[in-house]
């Protein structure tokens, strides 16, 4: 079973020796897509597909509680989407503060505890009240792990690691010399998580437009041609199920794989 649990397993996986995957214990990641083309195909505004996207949040959420997953990190609101409609990131933000508003307390009593990924300087005060309301309020819960990635870009994050670590380096706290895969990963936003073992994409695109880049180095890559606001607990069983049909390598080999070639 592979259970990614910090820095160090993102920076180098066993080389040696392949692993099975399994359900419980993994870190999960999901980009959320479709919702816009869920409602268009409807004839409604692409607001409603945000709600809707978030009835699929609030029900993946709790599946992948039920199916032991230890962390579930969504793809919120990317560094780019500040280009959209200023209507539609409105809504946006009003969708957030009304997700922390229902069911933080559910979250807080079910031991979950949440964090934000991405940049908080310059959002508006009343989404980042929200944000530490919600980090706050979970902080002593262990037993599952919801991060949201807002306001977050993967190159914006591996910039912003490597700017932290050239101002440590500069200041005499870091040698230089010692900076490798598990210090940057370290510096990185998600470094309390590790790598996702798994990153679902859902609407039938495939790409990762730019989530979590460095963390994906390992990861398996599931895309299912769902769109967001139909997703829920079969469809995230059925990604669960591809996963477990592989092999990870981490770039070696099976063993059966040496005695067939040597």
């Amino acid at each position: 079973m592979s259970t990614s649990s910090g820095p160090s397993a993102a920076a180098s996986g066993p080389a040696d020796a392949a692993q099975r995957p399994s359900g419980p214990g993994l870190h999960i990641a999901i980009i959320m897509d479709g919702n816009g083309r869920w409602a268009k195909a409807r004839g409604l505004p692409r607001t409603l597909g945000h709600r809707s996207g978030v009835a699929a949040l609030k029900r993946t959420v709790q599946a992948a509680q039920d199916l032991g997953v230890s962390c579930l990190t969504v793809f919120g609101f990317s560094t780019e989407n500040w280009r959209r409609p200023a209507r539609e990131i409105s809504e946006l933000m009003r969708l957030l503060k009304a997700y922390v508003e229902s069911d933080l307390d559910r979250l807080v009593r079910e031991g979950v505890r949440v964090r934000v990924l991405g940049r908080r300087t310059g959002l508006d005060p009343g989404i980042l009240a929200i944000i530490e309301r919600a980090e706050s309020r979970t902080v002593a819960n262990s037993r599952y792990q919801l991060q949201v990635a807002f306001n977050y870009g993967g190159q914006a994050d591996i910039a912003d690691a490597a700017r932290r670590l050239a101002q440590d380096a500069a200041a005499g706290r870091l040698d230089p010399d010692r900076i490798d895969e598990q210090v940057f990963a370290g510096a990185l936003s998600t470094a309390a998580s590790g790598p996702p073992d798994l990153i679902i994409r859902t609407s039938g695109e495939q790409r990762l437009s730019n989530f979590l880049l460095w963390e994906a180095a390992y990861a398996e890559l599931v895309f299912q041609d769902v769109l967001w606001p139909d997703y829920g607990e079969a469809h995230l069983k059925a990604a669960l199920e591809e996963f477990n049909r592989r092999v990870r390598r981490y770039g070696g080999i099976e063993v059966d794989d040496v005695l067939a070639t040597g």
